[in-house]
């Protein structure tokens, strides 16, 4: 009886191996079958990614009179965006020359608008209160000119925007960062510190006077 059972479990061990070996070369088959499958179609789309029906810059062409593959852009066409029909508003200047104005309406939405841009990409260098001495100046960078200097107070507007636009010196440009809107913004919150710093008591509206002269109650203001 035991040798019987031996016997059975021997012949049910080799038929188990020959079962197990025929799943192995089946499974080895079918994922050769699948690689080989995947491979054939990356080839075939790389064949035609590279083989695509293109032509290189400058590339010569005999399809247009010319021979020139490369296409010119069509006279008197403007892309999407970039129609400039204003040229004070995005040059800031009148010809050759900086406007002295802003040309846009001074309004507390703008200034406030302006001090949001100035603080975010001007105050790094220029410092918050436009002193030249911003946070990267304190740690070894090269400080700019004080707004507040003889030179940049009687610079006319046009000049700010344009250092905006195209950059001065050691500053890069922020044509990229800050739009043309925002540009004047960012100029008449310059005026606004300039202003602030040079301001005269007979400037002044007659509640700040008043205040100044202690006249009004402290927090207070004495007319609408």
């Amino acid at each position: 009886m035991l040798r019987h059972n031996s016997g059975l479990r021997a012949r049910d061990s080799a038929i188990g191996g020959r079962r197990s070996a025929f799943g192995r070369r089946r499974v080895r088959v079918l994922a050769g079958a699948v690689l080989a499958t995947a491979l054939a179609m990356s080839a075939g789309c790389r064949q035609d990614m590279h083989q695509a029906p293109r032509y290189d810059p400058l590339e010569a062409s005999d399809f247009f009179a010319d021979g020139r593959a490369s296409r010119p852009i069509v006279g008197g066409t403007i892309a999407r965006g970039f129609l400039r029909a204003d040229p004070v508003f995005y040059t800031g200047k009148q010809g050759a020359t900086f406007v002295a104005d802003l040309p846009v309406p001074i309004t507390r939405d703008l200034v406030k608008r302006g001090q949001g841009r100035y603080n975010i990409y001007c105050s790094p260098c220029h410092g918050v209160t436009g002193d030249g001495n911003g946070m990267i100046v304190q740690r070894g960078f090269k400080q700019p000119t004080s707004y507040h200097s003889d030179r940049l107070r009687a610079q006319p507007a046009g000049y700010i925007y344009d250092v905006i636009t195209n950059g001065f010196g050691a500053m890069q440009d922020y044509s990229a960062q800050i739009a043309p809107a925002d540009r004047w913004a960012v100029v008449a919150y310059v005026r606004t510190l300039q202003f602030s710093r040079n301001v005269k008591a007979a400037d002044l509206p007659a509640p700040d006077r008043e205040r100044l002269d202690g006249k009004a109650p402290e927090g207070g203001q004495t007319h609408d």
